[in-house]
């Protein structure tokens, strides 16, 4: 019996996460932690999100609560000509001379799903020079695809274009995409050859970061290039006495990343080198956790997770106000002002699917106008769900313009911008110059709960003379997709 005891604590002695890898999985929960989201395939939209967090977490990842620092980044870059976005140079700014790439060994998700592939027992490839050389790969990443491609397509086309996110990154695939598909299963016949690609990226670095430890880290991350930056100059992390330090070079020699010396531009602080120094020059600076802390950190974890998944105005309103308008229109019977035929009123049941007629709502436009959805009977009706962050919204509302103008008296076209706002949406669509009906949705996201709507944007739903819904998808839509639609709608 006693054996078997001691068996167990030797077991459990070697197999005890660490300090790091407890810190590492709270953060993941932490930003994560809208759990309903997985389970809804839906994606947060409360005001938490215009909050970025320190570590790599896609935005689009059903249980995020706040917004990653480089997609916002390359957001910023690509409204330059709008306005400076402030608060993102500064939160980068912040997390840089605070941590550094202190963030990237303890609090970034990726680089913990990174540290459990390295686990999988495989031939590993030894750092050298070679790969030292590659880890400059991630400097001309962040000047191509996180700087230049967004300036360029701002600047020059006014469309923002997240470079780095939209053809590479693997969190976006991994948890954006592959977070979304299994309850939204009707959206894989919507993916395309730049899905695709990513799909293929993201396979090919998880296989990397199986043989090579956190390859994707060390040769690809323009974060991790931020931060290091920023290394030697960051608050808490790994820091050396060189008064006790005997330049017996252990902490690099047993160091997995590509350093020269402790705290350059590709140090972690991940605190591994510590033990290794035998001289005791190194310590670890700011990491340590006291028990009133730990227990500070536990009691902001429950909260988290009781606020994101069950008390957040836009988890409960939304939900609520959307069932609501639903239950008002069908106890109406949807009725009709006194203008619209007879022969446009419908007999469907009320719901946001092709076939069923929309639940009624009002909304109040840009232009200081109503948008009333039951005087829109007897016309073909688009709404088209979009936001100024979202690169492929902003760049086919030139079609739905297009549309509206070839039939202004036959058509009600309505852009219906998310809640979550990053900008001045005003004054985005007065230099846009487009001749649509614009509104931004309420703190509960009425219209998006009507529709069904996500932030997987853009969304295009099309409705027949009737009200009933003919078209409900994510994606973008083309001219001649819409001529289609219109079509269609007309004979229905």
């Amino acid at each position: 019996m006693e054996q078997t005891n001691v068996k167990e604590e030797n077991w459990w002695a070697s197999h005890r996460p660490s300090r790091r890898r407890i810190v590492q999985l709270y953060c993941a929960l932490l930003y994560n932690a809208h759990l309903r989201g997985f389970a809804e395939g839906k994606i947060f939209t409360g005001k938490a999100k215009t909050v970025c967090v320190p570590g790599f977490n896609c935005y689009s990842c059903p249980g995020a609560v706040g917004a990653c620092p480089l997609g916002s980044l390359q957001n910023a870059l690509g409204s330059l000509d709008k306005h400076v976005g402030f608060y993102v140079f500064g939160i980068l700014l912040l997390y840089g001379m605070l941590l550094g790439r202190t963030i990237c060994g303890w609090l970034c998700p990726l680089g913990l799903i990174q540290e459990l592939l390295d686990k999988l027992p495989t031939p590993k490839i030894k750092k050298s020079r070679f790969t030292r050389a590659l880890t400059y790969l991630k400097y001309v990443l962040l000047a191509v695809f996180v700087v230049c491609v967004p300036i360029y397509y701002g600047l020059a086309k006014g469309v923002q274009v997240p470079g780095f996110c939209k053809y590479i990154c693997p969190a976006g695939t991994l948890e954006g995409a592959m977070g979304m598909l299994p309850k939204n299963s009707e959206w894989l016949s919507m993916l395309g050859p730049i899905f695709t690609r990513k799909f293929v990226i993201m396979v090919l670095i998880g296989l990397a970061c199986i043989f090579c430890y956190r390859a994707f880290c060390r040769f690809l991350c323009p974060l991790g290039a931020i931060y290091g930056m920023f290394n030697q100059l960051s608050l808490l992390g790994v820091k050396v006495d060189t008064a006790r330090c005997n330049s017996c070079g252990a902490c690099v020699r047993g160091c997995k990343m590509d350093v020269r010396h402790v705290g350059d531009r590709e140090c972690i602080h991940c605190g591994a080198c510590v033990e290794k120094c035998h001289a005791g020059a190194l310590s670890m600076q700011g990491i340590g956790a006291k028990r009133a802390v730990r227990a500070g950190m536990a009691a902001v974890l429950v909260l988290a997770l009781a606020w994101f998944n069950f008390l957040d105005p836009s988890v409960r309103g939304g939900a609520a106000a959307a069932a609501e308008v639903t239950e008002q229109a069908e106890q109406s019977g949807q009725q009709q002002p006194e203008e619209p035929a007879e022969s446009w009123e419908s007999d469907a049941p009320v719901g946001w699917e092709p076939g069923k007629q929309l639940a009624d709502f009002t909304v109040e436009c840009l232009d200081g106008g109503t948008f009333h959805l039951a005087d829109t009977r007897g016309k073909v009706t688009v709404i088209n769900l979009w936001a100024t962050y979202c690169g492929p919204c902003v760049g086919e509302l030139p079609h739905f313009d297009a549309l509206q103008k070839e039939h202004p008296d036959d058509l009600a076209i309505l852009a219906v911008h998310a809640s979550l706002t990053t900008e001045d949406v005003k004054a985005f669509v007065d230099a846009g110059g487009w001749d649509l009906l614009f509104a931004i949705d309420d703190e509960q996201d009425t219209v998006f709960g009507v529709v069904n709507g996500s932030l997987a944007l853009p969304q295009t739903i099309v409705l027949n003379r009737k009200g009933e819904v003919i078209f409900n998808r994510v994606g973008s839509v083309t001219d001649e997709l819409l001529a289609q639609l219109y079509e269609q709608a007309s004979e229905g």
